[in-house]
């Protein structure tokens, strides 16, 4: 029986109608507490926004998403009020859509929405955090179908965005999947990375209790490099996946870098943010935060350290110190525009010198040079350089240093045969199937593109989960 022929779409009708944003919290109410600042849609609100959507032939916002994610129908299914059935729609892509709703930036697919000619693209973002969060509190997450056992088994390092969408995909693929986290608890960037006001934690919690139930098995405090070697899990599995992320931070290695009131930005994220019993035990004594604190830095790790540090009580001033100009500022602009509404300072072309202290070995002061841009360098922006002469000495109580990630170098080096690349990334034959040039080690994630950003690890380690699929299966 023939289908109906589905109905055609006004465009330019939906074109005209207001766009309907999702919010967020004021600046005045959000920097006094770490609760959430997304106000997610209503169910009205939603179902008014998906209409907007103008059924793009080409879908250039599914195109943009890394994941490419059906946008197209999961807003047809909102439109009509479907709900459940938009979960389903992302669920099928992304095994993450509650967060990536979340943390996403808005140059996926937001900035590709036809819509956004008008200046009112559709909020595509939202939308998916709203329909995965309903889905979720309204009926909870439902057990996909998992194939008979294969009886292979898979060691996983890395509790992150990438290992867990690895173990959950090939657990329903019938393998069986053990995770190895060096941290207290999983969850890895998105617990010990992401503030709690960008993503609550109770979001990751109930993704990790439904992935144990699941029968993914994780283990934590277990270092691997330290506990057990990488060669011995390849020994003992039949396959291993290195999703260990970029955990490593590069350091400034200059005078007083260690002084107490110093800190990596890793550290302080993770003290001022989660509960002490989350914490490795070295970090669980109470942050010692003063009235004037500097950021060191200019992506989004360091405005994570500015909202943070305006958050802790008997902060005065947070201001971040950035060695180019604010065009070149890698950071996000919608996590910009945030920091400015919450009274977050910048300082532009200046880098520490000197970090200074007094005789009881706390941080007092930092020197700065002055900068200049030159040229472009190989990143495409332009290379800063001191401007001799031009220093100052600016009063500090804090330091963040917020300076950038790469792979664990030790963890790493315990297999010669494993092929790396500029800044200590594995090398993979192709992102969608890292394969390492070690039989049976695949990877993905940070640890092959360097730290980047939640959705493109999750696109890149399903693509992943099927090699591997396959090469157990051969």
């Amino acid at each position: 029986m023939a289908q109906p022929a589905p109905e055609k779409v006004d465009r330019k009708a939906r074109s005209q109608l207001p766009a309907v944003t999702a919010q967020v919290r004021p600046p005045d109410e959000r920097v006094r507490d770490f609760d959430e600042i997304l106000i997610l849609h209503t169910p009205e609100e939603a179902i008014a926004e998906a209409s907007r959507c103008l059924q793009c032939a080409n879908a250039p916002c599914q195109q943009a998403c890394p994941l490419h994610n059906d946008i197209p129908h999961a807003m047809e299914r909102l439109a009509a009020g479907d709900f459940l059935g938009a979960a389903a729609v992302y669920r099928r892509t992304n095994p993450l859509s509650e967060v990536c709703g979340r943390v996403c930036p808005e140059r996926f697919c937001q900035d590709a929405c036809t819509l956004k000619r008008l200046d009112k693209p559709l909020d595509t973002r939202r939308l998916e955090a709203f329909t995965a969060t309903f889905a979720r509190t309204l009926a909870g997450m439902p057990t996909p179908e998992i194939a008979p056992s294969s009886g292979k088994r898979v060691a996983i390092v890395g509790a992150g965005p990438a290992g867990l969408t690895v173990a959950e995909k090939l657990t329903c693929m019938g393998h069986t999947a053990v995770v190895f986290e060096h941290h207290p608890h999983p969850g890895g960037m998105m617990l010990y990375g992401i503030p709690r006001f960008k993503l609550g934690l109770e979001i990751v919690e109930a993704k990790l209790a439904w992935l144990e139930a699941l029968g993914v098995e994780i283990r934590c405090n277990v270092s691997v490099g330290r506990d057990i070697s990488l060669p011995q899990l390849l020994a003992e599995y039949d396959a291993v996946f290195l999703g260990a992320g970029a955990q490593e931070q590069y350091r400034a290695d200059l005078p007083g870098e260690t002084l107490e009131g110093a800190y990596d930005a890793t550290q302080f994220l993770c003290r001022a943010n989660l509960p002490a019993e989350l914490l490795p035990e070295a970090w669980r004594a109470p942050l010692q935060v003063g009235a004037r604190v500097h950021i060191i830095g200019g992506g989004n790790t360091a405005i994570d350290c500015m909202r943070t540090a305006l958050r802790l009580p008997g902060v005065q001033e947070v201001t971040c110190y950035y060695r180019r100009s604010v065009q070149e500022m890698p950071a996000e602009p919608e996590e910009y525009r945030h920091v400015l509404e919450e009274w977050g300072n910048f300082v532009w072309l200046t880098c520490p010198a000197e970090f200074l202290g007094d005789a009881e070995g706390r941080l007092r002061a930092i020197t700065y040079q002055r900068m200049r841009l030159c040229a472009p360098d190989e990143s495409g922006r332009c290379r800063p350089e001191c401007v001799p002469g031009h220093e100052i000495t600016l009063e500090a109580d804090t330091a963040v240093l917020a300076l950038g990630y790469r792979p664990n170098k030790q963890l790493l080096a315990s297999v010669p045969e494993l092929r790396l690349g500029r800044g200590g990334v594995v090398e993979v034959d192709a992102p969608e199937t890292g394969r390492t040039s070690v039989p049976g080690l695949f990877a993905a994630g940070d640890v092959v593109h360097g730290a980047n950003l939640l959705a493109p690890a999750v696109a890149h380690a399903t693509g992943v989960a099927q090699a591997i699929d396959e090469y157990l299966r051969a």
